[in-house]
């Protein structure tokens, strides 16, 4: 059975190419576009692992990863932050959260794709 990747981006063209690259590697893909709408899709589905933004409105990805650690079937989900914010103080603060990995936009898939196979859970 297919592992499931939730991508959460307020930019539908990221989430078509990060979308895209999941597909090809055989992953199930479900998409949102904020912090808040992603929660509301999360109801007891099993994720396997989430790639988050960190700009977005409603509800940044920071605040995302906190909500989502909240909740006790997903507080062992691993989540990459995928984000233009390459400063240090981010990273730490996404980190704090419970943010397994960091890539930063714009990323090679492939590199993306290296980072879920080693994180994802079995």
């Amino acid at each position: 059975m297919a592992k499931t990747v939730m991508v959460v981006d307020d930019s539908a063209s990221v989430r078509q190419v990060v979308g895209l690259a999941l597909r090809g590697a055989g992953y199930e893909v479900i998409e949102g576009i904020d912090g808040k709408d992603a929660l509301g899709k999360l109801k007891g589905q099993k994720v396997h692992l989430i790639i988050s933004d960190v700009n977005m409105p409603n509800m940044d990805g920071i605040t995302f990863v906190q909500e989502v650690k909240k909740l006790p079937m997903y507080k062992f989900t691993p989540i990459i932050m995928l984000t233009t914010e390459s400063q240090e103080g981010k990273k730490l603060q996404g980190q704090a959260a419970g943010a397994k990995a960091w890539v930063v936009k714009p990323f090679q898939p492939a590199q993306m794709l290296a980072a879920v196979s080693k994180l994802i859970l079995p």
